[in-house]
């Protein structure tokens, strides 16, 4: 038959209120100039700096201005990205439209035949110059989808 146990409501309180204790923190400089950190110190240390975490502010330890103009530096570099993306996002948008313009824009326009004394008609030069606007502008776009890419 299985046992159970049961724990109120105030031991088990107790038991998570119980205060974080700092452990010492052991930085050993090695003679090879190697850093080495433990709970111990290094046997052949060359140097030894015990620490002691301040655990009073909300944590184990602050952040040092070194370590705040690093997170600063990490946020940066993140917010470009992001960035970055939305510009890649865009110039692939841009570059589906281009292509899609080009295509539909194949067949010759009414405007853009002319007849023939034999009762045919034939593509005037109105249609090839169409035609190269939209290349140009399908160039244009994979030119700028490539910049977005490289990030400049």
């Amino acid at each position: 038959m299985a046992k159970s146990f049961v724990v109120t409501g105030g031991i088990l309180a107790a038991l998570l209120l119980q205060p974080a204790v700092a452990q010492t923190l052991y930085k050993s400089i090695m003679p090879d100039g190697s850093v080495v950190y433990g709970d111990k110190p290094a046997p052949d240390a060359a140097t030894v700096e015990e620490t002691r975490p301040d655990i009073k502010k909300g944590g184990i330890g602050g952040t040092t201005p070194r370590e705040q103009d690093a997170l600063k530096e990490f946020e940066k570099g993140r917010l470009q990205r992001e960035g970055g993306q939305e510009k890649i996002t865009a110039a692939e948008q841009a570059l589906r439209n281009a292509e899609a313009a080009r295509a539909a824009g194949k067949e010759p326009l009414a405007s853009e035949r002319i007849g023939t004394a034999g009762g045919a008609s034939r593509i005037t030069d109105d249609y090839y110059a169409r035609q190269k606007k939209l290349d140009d502008a399908v160039e244009k776009a994979r030119r700028e989808l490539d910049e977005a890419r490289s990030g400049k």
